[in-house]
């Protein structure tokens, strides 16, 4: 596997403002094989980010020597793709077309679409009846598809917390039915735990429709006043060892991004530092 750390673990990453050629030199310091990009409706990489724009940064990636294979995108949350309003609809999918065209001129593999929401506790916003959402997400992604295989990069569907896909069966049903090797799933192991279930169950039954994997720490207070949070890595109620076996046992391989937020100046050190010893990176490096 290959350890990577979000653009938006950055210090100015979650505004789309942090310089692209900063975060690789900042990535590279903490000790990160790679980097994921992270295109939004304004910052350094938009949708509207030109092909000269996107292969200027490409040879900035060239240069660093930061792996660069994935971007993420999270348009969704403020133009809802499942949205009970056509004309949201269009503008979501017209956005995220554009993404994907932009993720080929920059030559990364994959990226990350969240498919919709239905109800979200992180982003509050219209609520939008479940089976009505799944057709229109049916249908979104039909259209993205095309997008997808005609630039030659895989459409990744995340689990999120965002009302939809509650259950790996259904998620390995939806993905199955287009018969497309360019569609998969993004898998986020730490949003797992806020459907309370199992990351390395979603592991395995997934098997390798997982095309990429985000991580982050997790942990919840139940009681009469329940709370949760989103914690540093190796702390919380991520079930790492498995989750790291689980990983290993389906032969995944690509790479593996913490996305950690919000930013402070020691929070690459040592999520890099974590992630040594929980996935051991360290190991792996000396044995080649």
């Amino acid at each position: 596997m290959i350890k990577a750390i979000s653009y938006w673990s950055m210090k100015h990453g979650l505004a789309g403002s942090h310089p692209i050629d900063d975060a690789l030199a900042s990535a590279k310091e903490a000790g990160f094989d790679g980097l994921e990009l992270c295109v939004g409706v304004e910052g350094v990489l938009t949708p509207n980010s030109t092909q000269s724009e996107c292969e200027a940064i490409r040879r900035q990636i060239d240069d660093s020597g930061v792996v660069v294979q994935t971007m993420a995108n999270g348009m969704s949350w403020a133009l809802n793709p499942v949205s009970n309003d056509e004309t949201v609809r269009q503008q979501a999918l017209q956005l995220n077309k554009a993404a994907l065209e932009r993720a080929a001129w920059l030559g990364v593999e994959a990226c990350l679409y969240v498919p919709g929401v239905v109800k979200s506790p992180i982003y509050p916003g219209e609520l939008v009846r479940y089976d009505r959402a799944m057709q229109r997400c049916r249908e979104a992604v039909t259209s993205l598809l095309e997008t997808a295989e005609e630039v030659g990069v895989d459409l990744c569907l995340e689990n999120v917390w965002n009302g939809m896909f509650y259950s790996p069966i259904e998620l390995i049903e939806f993905i199955d039915s287009f018969g497309s090797d360019r569609l998969g799933v993004y898998f986020d192991v730490g949003n797992c735990l806020g459907y309370q279930q199992h990351p390395p169950h979603w592991i395995e039954l997934l098997g390798d429709r997982i095309k990429r994997v985000h991580i982050k720490g997790y942990k919840e207070n139940f009681g009469w006043q329940g709370s949760y949070s989103f914690c540093d890595l190796g702390e919380g109620d991520v079930p790492w060892e498995e989750v790291a076996q689980a990983l290993r046992n389906i032969g995944y391989d690509k790479t593996l991004i913490a996305e950690m937020m919000p930013w402070d100046e020691t929070l690459l050190a040592r999520t890099s530092s974590v992630m040594d010893r929980l996935f051991e990176f360290e190991a792996s490096k000396s044995r080649d």
